[in-house]
């Protein structure tokens, strides 16, 4: 992990998105808050812990003192949402929710207000190397026409697929950050793949 750190500080990227699985929620299994508090005396960027699993308010508190920035969990995984929200933030850290591609937009709308960023899966979450899933550019326009109706300000992120070609179709719908993994740790230069990216 301190590598692909250290590549990501290196290529001029600005966030750190730690991907989190629990083997129950996804069927991988990464790694825990033990290594994300490993990781940030390394790193100035700013740590989103992307919590793909299980009950996720047993683990909240962990990624807070880990030194995590936001905290995003899937509304598929916890029951009380809107407290798990509040949780985050009273945490002093950023609050993120996310969800998969089967769940729609309206799942969520009542705790917009609340989030500082929503995170779109354009994949079924799990495995990296999957391909975007166009359904998910209906969501991200949908969520950039509440955010506007509402006077709402949390960021829009998106996870999946993202690469040189499909980046400008989420940009251009409404995106303001794009999680890019496989894109990025198989580029040969992964600074000029940054630059051309912040391009959009």
């Amino acid at each position: 992990m301190g590598v692909a750190v250290a590549q990501i500080d290196s290529s001029g990227a600005d966030w750190v998105h730690l991907d989190i699985m629990d083997g129950k929620f996804v069927p991988p299994l990464t790694f825990g808050a033990k290594a994300v508090a490993d990781m940030r005396p390394h790193s100035r960027l700013v740590f989103d812990a992307h919590l793909m699993v299980c009950e996720p308010e047993r683990h909240i508190e962990d990624f807070a003192r880990a030194g995590s920035d936001y905290i995003t969990f899937h509304a598929e995984a916890a029951l009380h949402s809107h407290r798990l929200l509040s949780v985050i933030r009273d945490l002093g850290k950023k609050a993120g929710i996310s969800i998969v591609p089967a769940t729609p937009v309206s799942a969520i709308e009542l705790l917009l207000p609340l989030a500082d960023l929503v995170l779109i899966m354009a994949v079924n979450p799990g495995y990296g190397g999957q391909s975007l899933i166009p359904e998910s550019i209906e969501k991200i326009e949908t969520l950039r026409e509440i955010r506007r109706k509402k006077g709402l300000n949390f960021l829009i992120s998106v996870d999946g697929g993202i690469n040189i070609e499909t980046a400008p179709i989420v940009r251009s719908a409404g995106v303001d950050i794009l999680v890019t993994g496989s894109a990025f740790f198989g580029a040969r230069d992964k600074a000029a793949l940054v630059t051309d990216l912040r391009k959009l």
